[in-house]
């Protein structure tokens, strides 16, 4: 599926998936499945040994699509969030690493798409990055808990999670978003370094073999909670 926000380009045997849809690059089904559709297309190709995912200027992810979410339609939000989970955990159980450029903001299903790529590099300044469902009158489902527990800090989970604390890239290194910090017109450029580092560095089905031993638990459990939230949406 094909979305008007997405590129992506073969750098070496790194591909770069830029997302920028103008605005606030917002979830939206259409999006997840296109940049799920580039993954798991990366994931085949034997030519590329890792992905990095990058936002606009502005914007890492904000979120999923608050007209969505707001609509009132329980199926469409149903599918959407369901779609969200998906997708993070295809990044969390890729065959080949994935970097995150979090070029800017990176809020709600943003900060969750941090917590399922590999290696996180973000911007050294006061963008905000944070899990503010709870200030917003929102739950967390159970897969979007899981991830958040597999990879925030013990010390920062209860105020990330509970307390919907947001923080700046410095201190989403200390909470366990991001991995590292560098300026604005370095992001896109470090993740790039990262990634080609992988790529070089690691053999493919070693990596994939440890990803399903380390991360195969939780996995499955993330797919089994998002089954659960598509049944009881009737889906």
């Amino acid at each position: 599926m094909s979305n008007s926000s997405l590129t992506s380009e073969r750098i070496g045997n790194v591909l770069c998936i830029s997302v920028d849809d103008g605005r606030a690059n917002a979830f939206s089904s259409s999006l997840l499945l296109a940049i799920s559709q580039e993954i798991a297309e990366a994931e085949s190709d034997p030519g590329v040994g890792a992905i990095v995912v990058a936002g606009n200027q502005k914007v890492f992810f904000a979120g999923f699509d608050l007209d969505v979410i707001n609509s009132g339609d329980r199926a469409a939000i149903s599918e959407m969030v369901s779609a969200g989970g998906a997708l993070i955990r295809q990044v969390y159980g890729a065959s080949v690493p994935v970097v995150a450029a979090c070029t800017g903001h990176a809020v709600a299903a943003g900060a969750l798409m941090l917590c399922g790529c590999d290696y996180r590099v973000g911007v050294d300044g006061p963008v905000k990055i944070g899990l503010n469902e709870v200030a917003i009158a929102l739950t967390l489902p159970r897969w979007a808990l899981l991830i958040a527990s597999e990879r925030l800090s013990k010390r920062h989970l209860q105020v990330s999670v509970v307390n919907a604390q947001i923080v700046d890239g410095p201190g989403a290194v200390d909470a366990g978003f991001l991995d590292e910090v560098t300026s604005r017109d370095q992001v896109v450029k470090r993740a790039l370094e990262v990634a080609q580092g992988f790529a070089e560095e690691l053999d493919e089905t070693a990596y994939a073999s440890t990803v399903r031993s380390l991360r195969g638990d939780l996995l499955a459990t993330m797919d089994a909670a998002i089954a659960a939230d598509r049944a009881a949406a009737g889906l």
